[in-house]
């Protein structure tokens, strides 16, 4: 079972470095578009050449193979220049919503990453908190200046390597601490150049750029669009403008769910992950295009098992696997589970991070020695919960700390979610642990009738699954990174019991 469902099938990327296939591209084709943003276009030519020069710049600055750059910027034309030339250097780059990160967040990631140089734009330059010693370059000067001939290269201190990093992404962490998570140029080519996850971008595709760039399904925009040769719809104040006219969509599920696919007449490919999908809303956009659902955290490179669904498949599942890489569902002792038995999943495989920046403890925790493949790999503990169907395929049933007791029963609160959705009319439900006696639900959209709901949970579980309350909203709050903000939730729910 272990070979047959856990192992992805073995495949070899076109490149070992993710910069290269865009280097590639530049070459080949200089004056096709490589992104749009508010009306300016950027071509491959023009991209590579000015990541030349700033690539450049970052060694006289004193970036070496190895360091960490910050980008503390906003979705932009610059950011994509930015993130080619970190990569160029070989050094990772660190990406931080300027906007939206608190002040106390980036000076914890620039403490926890050793930044020493932030690549930012001039609207940000002088609200940075950046301490003494630390250098910053505004990006989007330097692009005003005039451009050499596309001829001009940057060649670094020395060849950037398979196992360098690549990016450094910072998780909201369990603890409320942001952890740094070190992922490598292997780890990203082993998603974004095998299939399916290269999403089958090509030349001549566009791709939607519409999330925050600190999360980690922006590479997959980012970078699978540019290394395929794509143009990148860089989204304004308006996401549904920048996915209108575009062939492939890259989402969380509270994304997916505020834009209207009738407005999405090129649409070929969408893909979500990052939170549970509705099995209605992957019924509507799986009969327009190709619907991927997946599931992966940040320390297995964006997914690490993807599945193309099918509106008549008899349920949704995060699918098998990707290539190169494995998921083990394991019980409390670290034994396999048998299909049908839930179990915690954990991950091998090239998808595997290089751990977290300066914390052994957490990734002693997190990380341990993979029996399966053996020799130097680690596999790591996702905290999700699945279980194998007799068909192979991976059933998510929410986090462990999902699985709370209620009245001394053990309740999933994913499962009491899921019949929510069930009830017609209803698009999205979310359930919470609100006290020790008590579970909260919210439905949307805000016409969905409580009380039908509420008994649609008593007809399918037992009696301490039942919400105290079920709240229709007309939609849910989220988080910076598109995903369904919880906590803001608690908080609807202890000013209802206030109230």
């Amino acid at each position: 079972m272990l070979h047959q469902f856990g192992q992805g099938p073995a495949a070899t990327p076109s490149h070992s470095c993710i910069h290269h296939p865009i280097e590639e591209f530049a070459a080949a084709r200089p004056h096709a578009t490589a992104a749009e943003h508010e009306g300016q276009t950027l071509t491959y030519g023009e991209l590579d050449a000015r990541a030349n020069r700033l690539a450049a710049l970052l060694v006289e600055q004193g970036v070496r193979p190895g360091d960490r750059v910050g980008l503390f910027m906003r979705r932009s034309l610059p950011l994509l220049i930015g993130v080619v030339a970190v990569l160029k250097t070989g050094a990772a780059y660190v990406p931080q919503d300027a906007e939206q990160a608190p002040a106390a967040q980036l000076e914890h990631v620039m403490h926890t990453a050793g930044i020493r140089v932030v690549l930012t734009t001039s609207t940000y330059a002088d609200k940075l908190p950046v301490p003494a010693g630390t250098r910053l370059v505004a990006v989007d000067r330097m692009v005003e200046e005039p451009l050499t001939p596309y001829a001009s290269g940057f060649r670094p201190l020395r060849p950037v390597q398979p196992d360098d990093v690549c990016y450094v992404l910072f998780t909201s962490g369990t603890t409320g601490r942001p952890n740094g998570v070190a992922v490598t140029h292997r780890n990203v080519c082993n998603l974004l150049l095998t299939a399916p996850g290269d999403l089958g971008i090509r030349p001549g595709w566009r791709v939607g750029q519409i999330l925050n760039i600190a999360f980690d399904m922006a590479a997959w925009e980012i970078l699978g669009a540019l290394t395929h040769g794509a143009t990148l719809i860089v989204r304004g104040s308006d996401a549904a403008a920048a996915v209108r006219d575009a062939d492939v969509i890259i989402a969380t599920p509270s994304v997916l769910a505020t834009i209207d696919p009738d407005g999405c007449t090129r649409v070929r490919v969408v893909a979500v992950a990052g939170e549970p999908c509705p099995r209605a809303l992957a019924d509507t956009w799986s009969r327009r295009c190709a619907f991927y659902n997946g599931c992966g955290p940040t320390e297995t490179t964006i997914v690490n098992t993807l599945q193309r669904h099918c509106p008549t498949a008899p349920s949704l599942t995060i699918g098998r696997p990707t290539p190169n890489n494995t998921v083990y569902v394991l019980d409390p002792q670290r034994r396999l589970c048998a299909p049908g038995e839930v179990g915690e999943m954990w991950a091998g495989g090239d998808g595997v991070s290089a751990g977290y920046l300066g914390d052994p403890i957490l990734n002693s925790e997190r990380y341990a020695p993979d029996p399966f493949l053996g020799g130097p790999r680690l596999m790591f503990r996702t905290r999700d919960l699945g279980r194998w169907t007799a068909e192979g395929e991976l059933e998510h049933l929410g986090r462990t700390d999902d699985q709370v007791k209620v009245r001394g029963f053990r309740v999933e609160l994913d499962a009491v979610s899921s019949v929510l959705e069930s009830v017609p009319g209803c698009e999205r439900a979310v359930t919470l642990k609100t006290d020790d006696r008590t579970l909260t639900s919210f439905v949307t959209p805000a016409l969905v009738d409580a009380e039908a709901a509420r008994a649609a949970v008593a007809d399918a579980l037992p009696y301490y699954c039942m919400p105290a309350a079920v709240h229709p909203l007309s939609h849910l709050p989220q988080t910076d990174r598109g995903k369904v903000d919880k906590a803001a939730l608690r908080r609807l729910a202890e000013e209802g019991r206030t109230a």
